[in-house]
């Protein structure tokens, strides 16, 4: 498999001297299915969000698909995001623009500006957008308002929406936080049964460690801005686990609201 993500010596540091990520190194292979484990604080969503410079890297390389994210520059930043779908744990839909609306503005990253300014979406783009909704079941829900859904089927057109931009990655970070157990297990199914049959390799954030052992190809724990474990769901002890939550037990056994 190939490479896709490679990420090496990656600090962050915030205002204020706040040491958020303390030297990351991780490797991610084309399909791979890697969920990223540890407490609230440990640097997760930091991580997530540095690789495409949602927030902007202290020091260090992130290398995706042979580019080289933390020197981009603007048009070549937005170039690189076409190919890197993100799913957030607050939806970020724009309420009052329909279901297939939201779900085709993955496909922005390819369009002109005016084309995008305008709405000028490809048929061909609007037929794959209702058969992604389709396939998550919410074919009914298309031309329904944004804010006109649950949680969990606002959550499912998020994750439509990254997958219309034809990733070869894809970033959720903590995707099921905000939902209740039936929810979440639609949406997981979703994200996994997706990024398998295309095969996108797919970084999540998860508080869950039992869902991460029930999807993930691979574990990464991460405490106090460092990674602690690297390897498989069989590989990943209980040892390990509670020296990861150690004064946050709790954490791990979190249920979705």
């Amino acid at each position: 498999m190939n490479t896709i993500l490679k990420i090496t010596n990656l600090v962050k540091r915030y205002n204020g001297g706040t040491l958020a990520l303390k030297g990351i190194n991780l490797e991610v292979k084309q399909g791979e299915f890697i969920a990223v484990i540890g407490p609230s604080g440990a640097g997760k969503s930091t991580l997530l969000r540095c690789i495409n410079r949602l927030i902007e890297p202290t020091e260090g390389s992130i290398e995706f698909l042979n580019h080289q994210i933390e020197k981009a520059s603007k048009n070549e930043l937005r170039k690189i995001r076409s190919k890197m779908g993100m799913i957030f744990q607050h939806y970020n839909l724009i309420n009052r623009s329909s279901v297939l609306e939201n779900v085709l503005h993955g496909r922005l990253g390819y369009m002109g500006s005016l084309a995008g300014v305008l709405n000028r979406y490809k048929e061909e783009d609007k037929k794959e957008a209702i058969l992604l909704l389709e396939k998550v079941g919410l074919g009914e829900e298309i031309y329904k308002r944004a804010d006109e859904l649950s949680g969990g089927q606002k959550q499912r057109v998020g994750v439509c929406r990254a997958l219309a931009q034809k990733p070869e990655l894809i970033l959720a970070d903590e995707p099921i936080a905000s939902l209740d157990p039936k929810s979440s297990a639609v949406v997981m199914d979703a994200i996994y049964k997706n990024c398998t049959e295309q095969r996108i390799a797919c970084l999540v954030n998860l508080h869950q460690v039992d869902v991460a052992k029930k999807y993930a190809t691979r574990i990464i724990a991460v405490k106090s801005g460092m990674v602690v474990f690297d390897g498989s769901v069989s590989d990943l002890t209980d040892e390990m686990i509670h020296y990861l939550y150690e004064g946050k037990e709790h954490e791990m056994y979190q249920k979705a609201n």
